[in-house]
């Protein structure tokens, strides 16, 4: 009863109820006087069609002030709080639209249809694109403008320990974005044609210019990262993240051999075999009612005792095998590769599986599991020395996965995994690591352990940090940065999952190439001190965004339409002209005419 009571509260409250026409309200200065303190004139009155969120859609008639002796114009101080200079739609639903199309990922539909239903206002899917890039540009601006009080608030934090990291899909340009460690404030953002230290050392200036020195940088072992910081924070504990570190080592010890056997069982078509042969055994199995009752009770069995119990036919053991290779991605982590290694963990179930598949084939129907295919990868001499030699890599790489404890198997994070063991720990591991002979032996006769180990001992002083210490208004503090960039690489994912949560789409190519690079200051608007600091004593975003000069917005907004603009304004109709060849040797046989006169 009382919530049918409340829907239709609401429901009367709703402006098509409280406003059936059109509302008419005017408009004027509360000021009398100038600066110059001559008494103020009409100069004009204008009416436009405005709407905001909780009346809708009315005409605003504004009476327009000026000074008659320095024509300094005066507009509605009121009308000014609520509608931007020259705009229809109100502060109001331009916070809504950003608010929801940034963290609540909804999709342009969706809030048309609310912004109709529940305000009345009317708005075109293009103009909810246009004003979802307004409230970035409105934050953007708001975040500039309280540069000095976020400068002021990480000095009482002790300083910040910067994070930098970069994001790009297919032909996109890259976002690079960073991020303050210990107040987890997103501080700069900025688009940039590739991580080259040359777009990158603006970067930093600006972060430097406005933030001052940073405590200590995170980031990863890109060139164009470490050399601009270099440049630009020359002398600053710098570290390299242990995840992006382990990553890039993986990578130049096995990478070459592992792509090696992917290209091999690419070309003997592989998986498009075992598919085959697992859906004719799942048909042989589903038409006979027995082996389906055998199989359900082993998949259901609880334990490996149970299971090992059960009496099945060769038809559903050659079925579990086959499976059991196919799928192999489903023994990774997520971590990715040289973490996750599917194509090689395929090969190795293939060779475990294959000598019981044999074994099988004869109690089988014929012609029901097929393994030549099968049998010229096990006797692939060139593949059995390709796996030999990566089976010894792996090892050590995952022994040295276990050193520096990231990214390891058994840990439930993922990719959220920061690594919790002392950092002293690691290092005294690390330190065995690169001691123990079997290591040096192997580096002594291969380039590629050779190499690992110089990278170990280059980027040691960047890999093991020390607690900073720093001073607070509390008193001094000790501050452990945090040995990988997943703030940065979690931050991301967000970013990229909203995205795609709101398009539905798994690209984000076109997206990334679309978006204001200042779009990931959305995550500041969950931290409840940086919203006090951005509103400077107003009560809301609307509020704080009607104090913004709206020159400063139309400039930002033409900025950022020039950098997307691949061809000038006008080009469009030349591209739909059949016969511009022609055209072009008319004008300059017209041009030749010109110069002979």
């Amino acid at each position: 009863m009382i919530r049918k009571l409340i829907d239709q509260l609401e429901l009367d409250l709703n402006p098509s109820r409280l406003f059936p026409e059109k509302p008419f309200f005017r408009f004027r200065s509360q000021r009398t006087q100038c600066d110059c303190q001559a008494h103020l004139k009409v100069q004009k009155s204008r009416t436009r069609i405005v709407s905001t969120r909780h009346i809708g859609d009315f005409d605003a008639q504004e009476t327009i002030l000026q000074c008659p002796d320095c024509k300094k114009i005066y507009g509605s101080e009121q009308l000014q709080s609520l509608i931007p200079s020259q705009g229809k739609f109100g502060f109001d639903i331009i916070v809504r639209i950003g608010q929801e199309l940034f963290l609540q990922c909804r999709n342009d539909t969706d809030i048309q249809q609310a912004l109709l239903r529940e305000n009345n206002v009317s708005i075109s899917l293009s103009e909810i694109n246009y004003l979802g890039k307004k409230f970035i540009v409105y934050l953007a601006l708001a975040h500039q403008e309280c540069k000095d009080e976020l400068k002021q608030y990480m000095q009482q934090q002790g300083g910040y320990i910067l994070h930098l990291d970069g994001t790009c899909e297919g032909k996109s340009p890259h976002l690079m974005s960073s991020i303050d460690e210990i107040s987890q404030i997103v501080m700069h953002n900025q688009k940039m044609s590739s991580e080259n230290s040359d777009y990158i050392i603006p970067f930093l200036q600006h972060i430097k210019e406005n933030y001052g020195k940073p405590l200590a940088l995170v980031h990863d072992m890109g060139t164009g990262i470490l050399r601009a910081v270099d440049e630009v924070f020359p002398g600053i504990l710098d570290f390299i993240c242990h995840f992006h570190f382990l990553k890039a080592q993986g990578k130049n010890l096995f990478e070459q051999d592992y792509n090696t056997i992917r290209r091999h069982l690419r070309s003997y078509k592989l998986s498009a075999q075992l598919r085959k042969i697992a859906k004719v055994i799942k048909q042989t199995i589903d038409g006979d009612e027995a082996m389906m009752i055998k199989l359900t009770c082993y998949l259901q069995a609880k334990n490996s005792k149970e299971k090992q119990n059960n009496e099945m036919a060769p038809t559903i053991k050659a079925y579990l095998l086959i499976t059991w290779i196919l799928e192999a991605s489903s023994a990774s982590h997520g971590f990715g590769f040289p973490f996750d290694r599917v194509h090689f963990d395929t090969y190795k179930r293939l060779k475990k599986a294959y000598p019981a598949l044999k074994a099988l084939k004869p109690s089988m129907p014929k012609g029901l599991l097929p393994l030549n295919l099968l049998h010229k990868i096990v006797i692939d001499s060139a593949l059995e020395s390709v796996s030999l030699r990566m089976t010894e890599k792996v090892q050590v790489f995952d022994q040295l996965r276990q050193c520096m404890r990231i990214a390891l198997p058994e840990r439930k994070q993922g990719l959220n995994d920061d690594g919790d063991t002392d950092i002293k720990t690691i290092e005294k591991e690390v330190t065995l690591f690169c001691q123990d002979e079997s290591i040096i032996k192997l580096a002594n006769n291969n380039y590629h352990y050779k190499r690992l180990l110089k990278q170990i001992a280059k980027f040691k002083d960047k890999l093991f940090a020390d607690p900073i210490k720093v001073k607070t208004p509390a008193g001094d503090i000790l501050v452990q940065p945090q040995r990988t960039n997943n703030i940065m690489e979690q931050f991301f994912r967000d970013v990229k999952r909203h995205y795609r949560k709101k398009s539905g789409q798994l690209s984000l190519s076109k997206t990334l190439k679309g978006m204001l690079a200042d779009t990931a200051l959305i995550k500041n608007l969950n931290h409840a001190d940086y919203m006090k600091i951005l509103l400077k004593g107003k009560s809301s975003l609307e509020e704080r965004f009607s104090d913004i000069d709206i020159k400063l917005v139309r400039q930002k907004l033409k900025e950022e339409a020039e950098q997307l603009k691949k061809y000038p304004q006008g080009m469009g109709i030349m591209f739909k002209i059949p016969d511009l060849p022609e055209q072009l040797k008319i004008v300059h046989e017209n041009q030749e005419k010109v110069a002979q006169l």
